[in-house]
């Protein structure tokens, strides 16, 4: 009887654990986000895929108060707890989490906090966090 248990258990969190790491995969989130007309765009780049397909480009633009990251275009499969990273490199060992990915879809806008150097933080990473998979990345230049 015990036995039987342990074995109801197992399969249950398995299920569970299995839901967790596969349904993100099918949720598309389309955004459209808008930017200011007065806005000048300083670094851009195609996204290159790396463990999971991506479409678009990313866009480093100023405008009268901040700088942005936008997505343009752009679309990839969902996963896990996705962040977008501005990082040094692609090992993801020295970067500017800019926070969960908004949308898997569209046109996207991401702040980037004040005085950060975005000649050092050239690279836009799409990274999941719980396995510390690069899903795709930008170099801009």
């Amino acid at each position: 009887m015990k036995k039987s248990i342990y074995i109801i258990v197992v399969v249950i969190i398995a299920l569970f654990a299995g839901w967790y790491l596969i349904s993100p995969a099918f949720k598309v989130v389309e955004k459209n986000e808008n930017i200011t007309p007065s806005s000048e765009i300083l670094k851009e780049s195609i996204f290159i895929s790396n463990a999971h397909e991506v479409k678009g480009k990313a866009v480093l633009i100023k405008n009268e108060k901040e700088n942005i990251l936008r997505f343009e275009d752009f679309e990839t499969i969902n996963g896990p707890d996705l962040h977008i990273y501005l990082a040094s490199s692609l090992d993801a060992n020295d970067y500017i989490d800019l926070g969960a990915i908004k949308g898997t879809k569209g046109n996207i806008n991401y702040d980037i906090p004040e005085g950060i150097d975005i000649n050092k933080y050239n690279k836009v990473l799409i990274w999941c966090v719980p396995f510390k998979v690069l899903f795709s990345y930008a170099e801009l230049s």
